[in-house]
């Protein structure tokens, strides 16, 4: 069965909506966790305000190693309403997420990658469908902005298999997320 892996830019604070509002130095540390996250990964789940953000910016960026893999993996876009960018490899899915995604996870490939996409990640790590939590700690208080956890009353026992520190001070944490 394939893994479905979340990578997240999170402040101290826990906000993950629009790093590039608090990440002000990624540094070579984070770039090559960056390459070594996506290097597994042959598919990517976005939900439609994070594909719409992304189809406007990474077609013509030039930011390696990402630019790169983001134009050529396949990208599942769940969404309620029709896209109004088209990106190359797209297939948008307006079924149940949950339900797609365990297929999806059934089917042979690579990791599959979760970028961003607060509202989708939230529901499948409450479906039990996120294997492995792959986070950016960066020392900055946001203050304001949608956080990746906002209050659940479910207990998620997650297991540290990495905890690494950047020249820039972030943090590279690593936890799988144990099924039962």
């Amino acid at each position: 069965m394939r893994k479905l892996v979340l990578y997240s830019l999170v402040s101290l604070d826990g906000v993950a909506e629009s790093p590039d509002n608090f990440v002000f130095d990624f540094d070579e540390a984070m770039d090559a966790n960056l390459a070594e996250v996506i290097g597994p990964q042959d598919a990517v789940l976005l939900g439609r305000r994070q594909y719409e953000e992304w189809a406007s910016y990474w077609p013509t960026a030039e930011h390696e190693p990402f630019a790169s893999f983001i134009n050529s993996v396949p990208k599942y876009v769940f969404t309620s309403a029709q896209p109004t960018s088209e990106w190359h490899n797209t297939t948008v899915v307006t079924t149940d997420a949950s339900a797609y995604v365990r297929d999806l996870k059934n089917r042979p490939g690579g990791d599959i990658g979760l970028h961003g996409s607060l509202s989708l990640a939230r529901s499948l790590l409450a479906s039990g469908l996120i294997d492995q939590l792959r986070l950016v700690v960066y020392p900055t208080l946001a203050g304001t902005g949608r956080k990746l956890f906002v209050e659940d009353k479910t207990v998620h026992k997650l297991t540290l298999k990495r905890a690494v520190s950047t020249p820039s001070g972030g943090l590279l944490l690593d936890y799988d997320v144990p099924h039962s």
